[in-house]
């Protein structure tokens, strides 16, 4: 049954193909600050968010806000150079859609990554974290309402939202590359304020290693959706309480900058051998 969730969906992916008629394997979302990578891909196409139809575009700095098609190495991938996210007031569906939008474009891996901060005390900033799980607190289910049937069941495990295997392949190139690789439990709070001491407190006593504002409702409805997940967390300051100064979105860009090269080896090789 149709929906208007699933139609905006729809015309949104007639009007990419209207453009675009690449498929790619490897969908990749770039968070702040990681922007750069799209460097490394042998560009096919460029798509901006502005160009499709009802599209929801970013308006964060940092996320240049456009689709880039092409190949690392021989794998195609489309890269999402900046994502939506629920705090700039976008409904949660919206938040989503380009992630079911690749799928829809024939992407079967979905590799997400984010900038975050550290509650783990053992972490510093500049690390990178593997998500082995994720708590999505305060941000709606984007499964919520009449379920779309044609992009998956209504009600989906979530025993294993991040894939063992992408994940034995994320850690096998980090060793190869003496790349310091965390892995640990991600949560997802709305933003756009940063966390309060009180609220990292409570997250701390939940066994989360980190925390940020976007990529637990798309790895929701990747999961959804049958996709293979992976991500990897640029902890960029240590968060409210455990930081002894102040947390500005400045910060994480420039930690993000610094982390790049490193950062860019471990997507970029890893993706190879997807």
């Amino acid at each position: 049954m149709s929906t208007k969730v699933y139609e905006k969906l729809m015309s949104c992916y007639d009007s990419v193909r209207e453009k675009i008629d690449f498929v790619p394997k490897v969908a990749l979302v770039l968070g702040s600050g990681l922007g750069d990578f799209a460097k490394d891909i042998k560009v096919e196409a460029t798509l901006s968010y502005s160009e499709i139809d009802g599209f929801p575009v970013s308006t964060v700095p940092g996320h240049a806000g456009q689709f880039i098609f092409g190949y690392i190495d021989d794998v195609p991938v489309v890269c999402m150079q900046g994502r939506v996210h629920y705090y700039e007031g976008y409904d949660i569906s919206d938040v989503v859609l380009p992630t079911r939008l690749m799928k829809l474009m024939g992407a079967e891996v979905l590799f997400l990554t984010n900038a975050s901060g550290g509650i783990n005390t053992n972490f510093s900033a500049g690390d990178f974290m593997m998500l082995t799980d994720h708590i999505s607190i305060f941000a709606p289910n984007p499964l919520i309402g009449q379920n779309i049937d044609e992009l998956g069941t209504r009600f989906p495990d979530m025993s294993t939202v991040y894939d063992k295997e992408l994940q034995d392949i994320i850690e096998s190139v980090a060793k190869e590359n003496n790349i310091k690789l965390q892995k640990g439990i991600y949560a997802q709070l709305t933003g756009p304020s940063f966390e309060s001491p009180a609220e990292i407190q409570l997250l701390s006593k939940l066994s989360v290693d980190a925390v940020g504002m976007s990529t637990v409702v798309e790895a929701i409805a990747a999961n959804h959706m049958g996709m293979k997940i992976c991500c990897i967390s640029c902890v960029c300051n240590l968060a409210a309480g455990i930081s002894k100064t102040a947390l500005t979105h400045e910060e994480v860009q420039q930690a993000a900058a610094e982390a790049a090269p490193k950062f860019k080896l471990l997507v970029r090789e890893s993706i190879k051998r997807f």
